[in-house]
């Protein structure tokens, strides 16, 4: 989401980063739940009658198109998630990895759903998910999208990154995928965790604009519970808006342009390029400063930094990448 003007709130960080996910992952994981035990219900009368249930749970690669996008992707992604194959017929480079992805799909077993998206003929789609080059890839995990990579990529590169994908989506959204994604097959449905009145005030203190309320009620809630991951992320999203208050986002940008050095303007426009939605862009900016920089300056942007990571989730692949990139600046 981008901002409308240089003041940011807190509807337009809830649109960039994912405590709106951790909130929803509980939502999805029970409706997924329910589909699933639905179609147990279904087969279990098919079964009675003699009918034989229908086979295309074994569908791991898919055709989509924008007007089986809903159902295919959005949909399928509360049970499993769903990596999405942005190509084309004349794109050399998704010859190769196209034939790849499709390996490790059979490969996983269900653990994920492959989605091909041929540009050419989607181009509403590839205008949608902001593609400007292909091959892309990228992941939708309970109707949120997880950017991945772009370019060819080895299999062994592809696995690590599958891997960590299917444990985000196990243990934020409750997603998973293997047997229980397939028609037919019920698991035991995950116990709803009784919703929390400390963290829903401090959810509304955020949702509402007190910066300052927020920020004692997430800390309450550490407190009392240190290893709370949604109190940990509404905290650092509370600070982070905190930080951006009165912030001109033009002026801080053009600031930061001409004085890279100014390590100060750096951290606000990281900040604002993060509530902006511009991921990288504020990992980015802050690895280079790291790297430019020393002492306490260094210090500053590397704390920063990591502070960024836990707005955005640690298990995030875009942050696993900054973190990478970090380590090779710092040593």
């Amino acid at each position: 989401m981008q901002p409308r003007n240089s003041r940011l709130n807190s509807s337009a960080l809830r649109g960039a980063v994912d405590l709106a996910a951790v909130k929803a992952a509980g939502e999805a994981a029970q409706k997924a739940e329910q589909a699933r035990a639905e179609r147990a219900r279904q087969a279990a009368a098919a079964e009675a009658s003699g009918v034989a249930p229908a086979q295309s749970a074994s569908q791991l690669v898919i055709d989509v198109t924008e007007d089986t996008f809903e159902a295919e992707v959005v949909q399928r992604s509360t049970e499993v998630p769903v990596v999405i194959d942005f190509w084309a017929e004349w794109c050399g480079p998704c010859k190769q990895l196209s034939p790849v992805l499709e390996g490790l799909a059979e490969e996983y077993a269900g653990r994920f759903v492959l989605a091909k998206i041929d540009v050419d003929s989607n181009q509403l789609l590839a205008e949608q998910f902001g593609i400007q080059g292909i091959p892309a890839v990228m992941a939708v995990v309970a109707g949120q999208l997880v950017p991945l990579f772009q370019g060819a990529e080895s299999a062994a590169n592809i696995r690590k990154i599958l891997d960590q994908l299917i444990l985000v989506a196990e243990q934020r959204f409750g997603v998973g995928g293997g047997a229980a994604a397939a028609p037919g097959e019920a698991r035991a449905a995950a116990p709803q965790r009784p919703e929390d009145p400390a963290l829903t005030a401090a959810h509304d203190a955020l949702d509402s604009g007190d910066l300052g309320g927020a920020i004692r009620a997430y800390r309450n809630v550490l407190t009392e519970q240190p290893g709370n991951t949604e109190a940990k992320l509404g905290l650092a999203q509370a600070e982070l808006l905190q930080r951006i208050e009165g912030l001109d986002l033009q002026a801080v940008r053009a600031a930061a342009a001409s004085d890279p050095k100014n390590v100060e303007v750096q951290l606000q426009a990281a900040d604002l390029d993060l509530v902006g939605g511009h991921v990288e862009d504020a990992f980015g900016r802050l690895v280079d400063t790291v790297g430019r920089t020393a002492g306490e300056d260094r210090d500053a942007a590397r704390l920063r930094l990591l502070e960024l990571f836990e707005v955005i989730g640690t298990e995030d692949p875009r942050v696993i990448a900054a973190r990478t990139a970090l380590a090779r600046v710092l040593f």
